[in-house]
Order: structure tokens, then sequence, then C-alpha cells
């Protein structure tokens, strides 16, 4: 997941273009195709055994525009550019011209990223169902179609609104860490954010190569956790057959500092206990696991309510 190219005034959300070309070369160098969203459906849902990459930007910055869309376009890589409908046109932001460009190209998808990229879990359930509602009209005005890809903001969501972008699109994609495969919610869909701080080419070499930790069930299933619930039990259920689940490691950022989560097992169950609270408003636990020769990646992103 990126956001901006070049705006180097912006590291948490920014990418230099030359790392960028060269994350691209890694892509290449170490053989592994690109999703086809036109072909995501399919692939989702019958998984090959070979590695894809998809790739996604957030926002329809200008910056993408200018600087990255030329070398996508050149390469023909394809890729889902998520638009948020309010800004479209504003001061730093693509304007419907260009996005109708980008969009004319068949490798090039168009994403539904809310009306106003407000922080959604602050609406109440009307709003947020106005919200999103409103961009789909919009994008019908102007594409002609409302796009099966939804991207949340700030990759934040509670149950009732996936509930809700479930009946009106086909996949959701978060902010948490991770590699898609089948066990995973098709509305809850796992990213790497790539910028400045974690776009290092050591550590997008180290992503290229990692594996999903499948799983049969997660909890809680409602991702936003509540003054009363913090910090939650987190707990996930395996397969029978993932005998080396007991070598995972887990580390979480509650209280405001990276440490090693505690875990307890009971048989296929994982319990992941924490020692303190999680700050407003994001609380994440990341999850590997050496297997064999490979690395094995779960991300899991927790929104969390004021104190």
């Amino acid at each position: 997941m990126y956001h901006r190219f070049n705006e180097n005034k912006y590291p948490s959300t920014n990418i230099k273009i030359d790392v960028f070309k060269k994350q691209l070369e890694l892509i290449n160098k170490n053989n592994i195709e690109y999703y086809d969203p036109a072909k995501f459906d399919i692939e989702f849902n019958n998984p090959k055994t070979n590695k894809k990459i998809l790739i996604t930007i957030d926002d329809a910055f200008s910056s993408f525009y200018e600087n990255a869309w030329p070398i996508l376009k050149e390469k023909k890589i394809p890729f889902i550019l998520f638009v948020s409908t309010e800004p479209v046109g504003k001061s730093g932001y693509m304007n419907w011209e260009q996005i109708k460009e980008v969009a004319s190209y068949d490798f090039a998808y168009i994403g539904n990223h809310s009306h106003s990229h407000e922080y959604l879990l602050n609406f109440s359930y009307l709003e947020f169902e106005n919200d999103i509602k409103k961009s789909m009209k919009i994008f019908k005005e102007k594409l002609g179609y409302n796009s099966i890809f939804f991207s949340y903001p700030f990759g934040e969501y509670n149950l009732r609104q996936t509930q809700f972008i479930n009946k009106k699109f086909k996949y959701g994609f978060g902010q948490h860490s991770g590699v898609i495969d089948l066990s995973k919610n098709q509305y809850e869909l796992p990213r790497f954010p790539i910028n400045e701080k974690y776009g290092d080419l050591e550590r997008f070499e180290f992503i290229l190569k990692l594996f999903p930790i499948p799983y049969k069930d997660l909890r809680p299933e409602d991702k936003f956790i509540t003054k009363m619930q913090n910090p939650p039990i987190v707990e996930i259920d395996f397969f029978d057959e993932q005998k080396y689940i007991k070598n995972m490691n887990c580390f979480s950022n509650e209280g405001d500092q990276w440490r090693s989560s505690i875990m307890k097992f009971r048989e296929n169950t994982l319990e992941i206990n924490f020692r303190e609270k999680f700050s407003f408003r994001r609380g994440r636990v990341n999850c590997s696991i050496k297997d064999g020769d490979i690395w094995r990646w779960l991300g899991i992103q927790m929104s969390i309510e004021i104190n």
C-alpha cells in the first residue's frame, strides 16, 4: 500500500521515486507476477501456488499521477487506485479528468475509499452509511460504475461497518500488514504499508518472500475496542495440520511500546494477552514464524476508543 510519491515532507506516507523504481526491480528480480485486479475475484477464490503482488495506492494524490503513474503506465503494471470522492480536484489531489485517464487503461483500476476520508469511527452508523452511499453515487456519475474494491480510511472500521461494506462491495482492504490467502476475511484484507521508514529495500525484499499464516478463526470479530474491552484478549484458532504454530512469535504496541506478547496455547488455539492497554487510536499485533525455509506473517490492527 502506497500513498505519496516524492513528497518528501510527508515521510510517514511518502516513498521516494528512486526507491519505488528499485522496489519494482526487486519484484522483477524475484520473478514475482502482479495480480491483475480484473482477475482478482477468480484468483482469490482459486489460489495457485505461485506468489503474486497486488499494488494499491490510497488517496489519489497528485504526486501519484505526476511521479508513479508514468512508470506504471510504461511498464503496464496492474494496480488499484483508491479514491475518496470529496477531495478530488482540490490542491494536492488528482482531478476527475486525470482519474478517468488512469481508469481508461485496462491494467489500472479505481477503488472506493469513502467520500469524506474522515475518521469514520467517529460517525454515527447513519452518517457512515450516507458517506459511503454518497461516494458510490459520485462514482456512478463520474465513472459510470461503482468499484468492487473498497479500502477503509486509515484501515479502521468496526463490525457493523464491515457488514455494510459486505453488502456494497466484493472486497475491503485494511492497513494491517499480512499476506492474503483464503483464510482471510475478504472484507478485512491485509496490506503491507510502504513508506520511507518501512520501505527500505532490505525490508521490502523480506516482505516479498513472506507467506501467510492461515487460520480457522480470529477473535475479537469486531476490531473496534471500547474502553471497557481495553486491553482485549486475541484468540486465533489454527488448523490441525499446522504443526509449526507453537514456534510463533507475536509482538504488540500495547502501552505505546512494541514488546513481545504473552502467548498461551490450548491445543490449536493461541491466546494472546497484553500487559497494558492500547493507546488511542490503533492497536497492532504482528506474528511471525519460521516454517522450514520460509517465513510466515500475520498482522492484526484494532481501532481503539479514546480514553
